[in-house]
């Protein structure tokens, strides 16, 4: 199985746009999210070191070292979606012949779907916490490159409204309603402030290129 965190560009949107089910929606938001990453990744390592940015270096370096982990981290998602779903699927082929086969594979459906949920709502994660640092990047990084850290922090918004869109498709399919309410409740805790707070770095950005 092609592994397609370690693809190039080209294979990768030539594998999301064919006609099989993954990479799909999943993978692409962790991506997405992952750039995000990355470019505000380069936002601080073009501040860092320059004698007009010295009294915010240490924060700058702070906010790398988390965006670099949320880089990996995401790009680690592009795959568990892929396996998540083919688990969900492979859940729904199994057989149901029977009372016992029919009791087995409605088990591991909901098994599967939960973890379907829980693979997106870590990208949700990883998605609010990224729009925070781009939002640093975008209120102190390097004038140069500003526009990129507000490109950071759009895709990171992307990201975090895109995952939890699996989320809110797995969570209804869920039987145990105490374990999917409360995924509901986690996925809206992040998206709350998340528009607002996505807003006010790209009009920092914005003002800065005026």
């Amino acid at each position: 199985m092609v592994q397609f965190k370690d693809t190039a560009v080209e294979p990768f949107l030539d594998a999301l746009a064919s006609s099989g089910a993954t990479p799909g929606g999943g993978s692409a938001a962790a991506i997405i999210g992952a750039m995000g990453a990355a470019l505000v990744s380069m936002v601080c390592n073009l501040t860092i070191g320059k004698k007009k940015y010295a009294d915010v270096e240490a924060e700058m370096k702070t906010v790398l070292g988390k965006a670099e982990a949320l880089r990996h981290k995401l790009t680690g998602m592009i795959e568990d979606d892929v396996k998540a779903f083919d688990a969900v699927m492979g859940a729904y082929g199994l057989p149901k012949e029977t009372d016992t086969d029919k009791a087995a594979r409605d088990k591991a459906i909901q098994a599967a779907l939960k973890q379907a949920t829980e693979v997106p709502m870590r990208c949700c994660h990883a998605a609010r916490e990224l729009i925070d640092l781009a939002a640093v990047a975008s209120e102190k990084g390097n004038l140069n490159v500003i526009s990129d850290a507000g490109v950071a922090v759009l895709a990171a918004y992307a990201a975090l409204r895109s995952a939890a869109l699996n989320v809110f498709t797995n969570a209804k399919m869920i039987t145990d309603k105490t374990f999917a309410e409360a995924k509901l409740k986690e996925l809206n805790g992040l998206l709350a402030g998340a528009e607002g707070a996505t807003e006010k770095a790209y009009g920092v950005v914005k003002g800065k290129l005026s």
